[in-house]
C-alpha cells in the first residue's frame, strides 16, 4: 500500500519532474485566479463604498440646503428689496447683525427712518425669552426691515448675503451678552464673540467692495481699572470676566484685520445701555419685574459696603453714537482681500458720563411704579462684575458729535411706561 509520501511524490524520476511541475502550475493558476477574483471584488466593494459615501454626502448637503431657513428666489428678493430702500441722498446699505436684539432693533429702526437700506440678521437664541426678540422683529417688519433668521457663524449665509447685496456698511451687534452667564456657559461667548466675529471679518475682507464696519465692544474691557473716568487710552489688559476678555480679544482681532486687509473698523465701548425693548437680564429690567410681582430684589454692594455705580446710558443716545460712527467711518481700502492702503481704525466710549448708584436707580423705579421694593443688600460676589463704570466721552464728542441728552430719571420713566404697556401691568398694582 503506497505511503502518503508516495501518493504525493511518485517513484518514477521523469514523471516526478513533469507531474510536479504541472501540479505547481495548476496550484499557481488557481491561487492567481483566486487572488484576481478577490482583488476585483475588493475594487468593487471600494467603489461601492465610495459611491455610497458620495451619495450620503450629497444627501446631507441637499438636506441642509432644503431645510435651511434661508435661500430661494423669494428670500433673495426680500433681502435685495430691504437693502435697496435708500431714500436719502448719500444713503447707505447696512447689514445689521443682532438686529432683533435690544440695541440692534433700535439702530435698525433709526437707519430705516432716516432713509437708509437695512437688512437684519439674528439667530433668535434663547439666552433670554425669544418672544421679546420676535416682537422686535415684528416691529421692524412693520417698517419694511427684513431680518434673516441665521447665525453670524454661518459663513455660507454671510457670503450669500454679500453676493446679493454690495453692503456699504456693517453694524455688528450680534454677541453673547451678560457678565455672570459667562460662568455658566463660557463656550457660548467664544462661539459668538470671537468665532462669530472672525467669520464675519473673513467674509467682509473678501467682499468686493469691502464694507466699513462698526461693531459693539464693551465698557467691560476696562476691567479692574481704578482710574476714572475710563478713557480710550487707558489700559485694557485686566479683564474681570470672560465676557470682558472676549470683547478685548475682539478689539485685538479687529485691529489685525484692519492692519492686514484694509478694513475700516470702528469699535464702540457701550456703557450700561437701558431703555424700552431692553434686555430682561439687565438689573433695571429684573428690578421692575420683581417690584411689580412683590418679589425681593438683590442689590449688590462693593468693598466696605460701598454702593455700586454705573454710567447708565439711554438707548436713544447710544443709537446717535452708532449712527454717527457709521456716518464718519471712512472707506475700507482693500479689494478682494488685498489691502491697497491704510484704513481707519477707531475706538470710542459711548456713555452718559454721569454715574448713578444702584440704590438711586431703585428709588427712581419705585417712584415711577408707585410701589416700594423689598431689598436684600448683599456683598458683590466674585462673578466678574466691577464696582463702578464711568465714561470719558470727549473723543466721541469731538469725532462723532456725540452728545448724550437723557438723564436716568427721564430714561427710566420712558422705560417704565413701555414696560407697563408691553406686559399689560397697571401702575401701582401688584401682579401675581
Amino acid at each position: 500500500m503506497p505511503s502518503l509520501e508516495d501518493e504525493l511524490f511518485p517513484s518514477t524520476p521523469g514523471k516526478v519532474k513533469i507531474e510536479r511541475a504541472h501540479t505547481i502550475n495548476r496550484q499557481f493558476h488557481r491561487c492567481f485566479a483566486s487572488t484576481s477574483t478577490m482583488f476585483l471584488w475588493a475594487l468593487f466593494l471600494i467603489a461601492l463604498t465610495a459611491s455610497y459615501l458620495s451619495f450620503q454626502s450629497f444627501m446631507d448637503t441637499s438636506s441642509k440646503y432644503f431645510t435651511a431657513s434661508w435661500g430661494g428666489i423669494q428670500w433673495e428678493k426680500q433681502v435685495r428689496t430691504s437693502a435697496a430702500q435708500i431714500k436719502r441722498s448719500g444713503g447707505m446699505s447696512v447689514l445689521v447683525t443682532g438686529a432683533a436684539g435690544f440695541v440692534g432693533s433700535h439702530v435698525s429702526l433709526a437707519l430705516k427712518k432716516r432713509g437708509d437700506g437695512v437688512v437684519g440678521l439674528d439667530n433668535f437664541n434663547s439666552y433670554y425669552d425669544p418672544s421679546l426678540k420676535k416682537a422686535r422683529k415684528a416691529l421692524l417688519n412693520g417698517h419694511d426691515v427684513f431680518i434673516v433668521d441665521g447665525d453670524v457663524n454661518d459663513e455660507r449665509l454671510l457670503t450669500k448675503l454679500f453676493d446679493i447685496v454690495a453692503f456699504s456698511h456693517v453694524m455688528h451687534l450680534a454677541a453673547q451678552a451678560g457678565v455672570r452667564y459667562a460662568m455658566e456657559n463660557p463656550s457660548s461667548y467664544v462661539h459668538s464673540n470671537i468665532a462669530g466675529l472672525v467669520t464675519l471679518l473673513e467674509v467682509c475682507k473678501s467682499a468686493n467692495p469691502q464694507p466699513s464696519i462698526v461693531w459693539a465692544s464693551s465698557s467691560s474691557v476696562y476691567g479692574l481699572n481704578e482710574k476714572v473716568p475710563f478713557s480710550e487710552a487707558d489700559r485694557t489688559d485686566q479683564p474681570a470676566s470672560l465676557y470682558a476678555a472676549t470683547k478685548k480679544a475682539g478689539e485685538e482681532i479687529t485691529h489685525t484685520y484692519n492692519h492686514i486687509y484694509g478694513l475700516s473698523i470702528t469699535g464702540l465701548r457701550f456703557f450700561t445701555v437701558y431703555g424700552p425693548w431692553g434686555r430682561p437680564d439687565m438689573a433695571y429690567f429684573s428690578f421692575t419685574r420683581n417690584i411689580l410681582q412683590r418679589k425681593p430684589i438683590t442689590v449688590y454692594r462693593g468693598k466696605d459696603r460701598v454702593d455700586l455705580a454705573r454710567d447708565f446710558t439711554y438707548i436713544d443716545d447710544i443709537v446717535k453714537g452708532c449712527l454717527g460712527s457709521l456716518d464718519t467711518a471712512g472707506k475700507s481700502t482693500g479689494t478682494g482681500g488685498k489691502k491697497r492702503g491704510p484704513a481707519p481704525y477707531r475706538i470710542f466710549n459711548l456713555g452718559n458720563t454721569s454715574p448713578v448708584t444702584v440704590p438711586t436707580l431703585v428709588g427712581i423705579l419705585e417712584r415711577n411704579l408707585r410701589m416700594k421694593a423689598k431689598k436684600n443688600f448683599i456683598d458683590m460676589p466674585g462673578n466678574g462684575d466691577v464696582p463702578f463704570t464711568h465714561a470719558n466721552i470727549s473723543l466721541a464728542r469731538k469725532e462723532l458729535g456725540y452728545k448724550p441728552t437723557t438723564d436716568l430719571q427721564t430714561g427710566l420713566k420712558k422705560f417704565v411706561r413701555w414696560y407697563l404697556s408691553y406686559y399689560g401691568y397697571q401702575r401701582g398694582k401688584t401682579v401675581n
